[in-house]
């Protein structure tokens, strides 16, 4: 009805059209292809329906979850009722619902770095992150397709992802299971006993590569659970909720921005603001889209070694990077594979052993002309400084990652002084 489809990147496969569970591609695991679903908008679709407070009303034909209603036969009204109730349930067991976050220029912290910074403070959000925005976008989806049973949900995190996991299946009334590390903050961890979540402590065994915890979470999928969660290969879904991130940016008026930084763990934040990017200069609404860089630290960068490997397959062949991602596509293990010692860094929340969104963020990158950068502890720690004195925010290092990226793209030569460059503060300090 729509000619919106799902479609997996890596091998073109396409769930039915009443998939119950359209979250991953049937051939996932079953060969060396990256396979991740991907949410292809009709041409027709509306990126911004109004200004509505709410951006999951603004914002829902970018939804799946909206697609997927419409497609049952649902009006829209009836799915903009569906939104608001869900909402309302989360503010009443978070304190705050859904509402556009502030996005603006942040002078003193521009005069700090000697560029003109803008800033979309996203630590006032839902459980005090932007990790909500993502999985809002699945839920939505069970909200308007489940009938009859519903099973548990599960997600792998270390602390943001699963707070705002927990609160969203508490507002809908659905049971959780949360798979942390053992070094989970114990205030996080009190939080979701609180809010009814079954916790998990994951220890990783000696000489273990890969997660302990998404190899628990995988578990809990094959035995039924449905993932409420923000790594794009387990649920493609989860890259439309983080789309409402950008487009909030972008319907502020803010003048051409020269360069996006974003920092990246999993890759579902990073994926989702290329996504968006995207779709906005497709529809003519974008004169000049910005240079996108992609910031990980040095206790953990599968994506920057991933990029350094496509680099050094097109400069081998002479095939070209376009060519050489292709290729990459199809031979993920050449090129993504955990992160060989445990991650450690003050940035815990990008620490993912690996970057599960890597293919749609270096294409992304590579569209726009940006890079890959990786800051040291020290900087990390500058950026957070700064980031608080500067305006005010009590972000954490995680949130203010981005801000390091900068800093360490200045000091490569990448951004220029005055340039006008964006930043995320995606979570707050706990």
């Amino acid at each position: 009805m729509t000619g919106s489809r799902l479609v997996c990147a890596g091998c073109g496969w396409e769930p039915p059209a009443d998939a119950a569970h359209p979250f991953r591609c049937a051939r996932s695991g079953s060969d060396d292809i990256d396979h991740v679903l991907v949410h292809q908008l009709g041409p027709n679709a509306a990126l911004d329906r109004g200004d509505d407070a709410n951006p999951f009303v603004r914002h829902r034909e970018c939804l799946w979850a909206w697609h997927a209603a419409r497609a049952r036969g649902m009006g829209d009204a009836t799915f903009v009722d569906r939104v608001r109730r869900l909402d309302e349930r989360i503010a009443a067991v978070d304190g705050r619902g859904f509402r556009v976050t502030p996005f603006g220029r942040a002078a003193a912290l521009g005069e700090r770095l000697g560029l003109e910074v803008w800033v979309k403070d996203d630590t006032g959000n839902v459980a005090g992150s932007h990790k909500a925005r993502h999985l809002m976008g699945i839920l939505l989806f069970l909200a308007v397709t489940e009938e009859g049973d519903r099973p548990p949900l599960a997600i792998a995190s270390c602390g943001n992802a699963a707070l705002a996991a927990a609160v969203l299946a508490r507002a809908a009334q659905r049971a959780l299971q949360v798979f942390v590390p053992p070094d989970a903050e114990q205030a996080v961890l009190a939080r979701l006993h609180e809010l009814g979540a079954t916790v998990v402590t994951c220890p990783r065994a000696p000489g273990e590569r890969g997660d302990p915890c998404v190899r628990r979470f995988r578990e809990a999928l094959r035995a039924g659970a449905l993932p409420l969660c923000c790594q794009g290969n387990e649920n493609g879904l989860a890259i439309d909720g983080g789309e409402t991130l950008i487009h909030e940016m972008l319907g502020t008026g803010v003048p051409p921005l020269d360069h996006l930084v974003v920092q990246v763990g999993g890759g579902a934040l990073g994926s989702a603001c290329l996504q968006a990017l995207a779709r906005v200069s497709a529809a003519g609404r974008l004169t000049r889209a910005p240079r996108v860089h992609l910031l990980q630290t040095q206790g953990a960068a599968p994506l920057h070694r991933a990029w350094t490997l496509v680099q050094q397959r097109s400069a081998r062949t002479g095939e070209g990077i376009d060519a050489a991602l292709r290729y990459a596509v199809t031979h993920r293990s050449a090129f993504m594979w955990p992160w060989e010692e445990p991650p450690h860094s003050v940035a815990t929340g990008i620490l993912d052993d690996e970057t599960y969104d890597w293919v749609a963020l270096l294409r992304g990158m590579v569209a726009t002309g940006g890079t890959t950068t990786i800051a040291d502890e020290a900087t990390l720690l500058r950026a957070n400084g700064v980031a608080r004195e500067a305006t005010g925010v009590g972000v954490s290092p995680t949130g203010s990652a981005g801000l390091a990226g900068v800093m360490q793209l200045q000091r490569d030569g990448v951004i220029a002084p005055g340039a006008r460059v964006a930043v995320l503060f995606t979570g707050v300090q706990r």
